[in-house]
């Protein structure tokens, strides 16, 4: 049987790394990690933001290979349907994959003013107006779903949504976003996952950095 293989860029610097990364281990797929150093072309362009994410993060799993997260995400959900990374719901599901499509087509300017960098923090970091209308949208949607399937996650047990967000949590963590009661709670139990935990130390061993993106804002 062929390895199971998933490949990711930088742990510092990869918002969708971290997402396909979260995505199998929630799904509890047991998978090697290839890691594409950030001096590779195409993985710093993505970094960047000059290239769409079509590099990282890929998944190889039994002669198929799939490099969108939200295919990665339904592909685990079929073949790890134990993992429940939908909630089984049919209304809650299609909630989850509304708000995870957000997610995944959206919040360009968020993306752009903050980018992720776990080894950094921004104190009194201004966020423009475009990226706080993305920020704005962002914690509605959490304190809609916290308030609708009783949290701690965001369809109450944990599932792709919070693979999706778990990257955004780290950037307002980074910028020290003020954020209100609801939202700030849900960042805590995003940061306090134990895959959260390994994927930081992790990144906190990295030697690569990309001096765009630690350049003072």
């Amino acid at each position: 049987m062929s390895r199971t293989t998933l490949t990711i860029n930088s742990r510092n610097y990869g918002a969708w790394s971290l997402r396909g990364w979260l995505l199998a281990k929630f799904s509890g797929m047991d998978f090697e990690e290839i890691l594409v150093p950030v001096t590779d072309a195409a993985s710093r362009a993505e970094l960047l933001l000059l290239s769409p994410s079509t590099l990282v993060p890929r998944l190889e799993h039994e002669g198929v290979t799939i490099w969108d997260t939200l295919a990665i995400a339904e592909y685990l959900n079929e073949v790890r349907p134990e993992a429940r990374l939908l909630p089984e719901d049919r209304i809650a599901r299609a909630h989850c994959r509304a708000i995870c499509g957000e997610m995944h087509s959206g919040f360009s300017a968020m993306r752009a003013a903050l980018p992720m960098n776990l080894r950094v923090h921004r104190s009194g970091f201004k966020v423009w107006s475009r990226a706080q209308s993305d920020i704005d949208r962002i914690t509605a949607i959490w304190r809609e779903c916290l308030s609708a399937y009783g949290g701690p996650y965001l369809f109450g047990a944990r599932t792709m949504a919070d693979a999706m967000y778990a990257p955004v949590v780290t950037r307002f963590r980074t910028y020290e976003v003020k954020l209100d009661v609801v939202s700030e709670g849900y960042c805590r139990t995003i940061m306090a996952l134990p895959e959260m935990l390994e994927w930081m130390e992790a990144a906190g061993r990295e030697p690569e950095e990309i001096d765009e993106l630690d350049m003072e804002f």
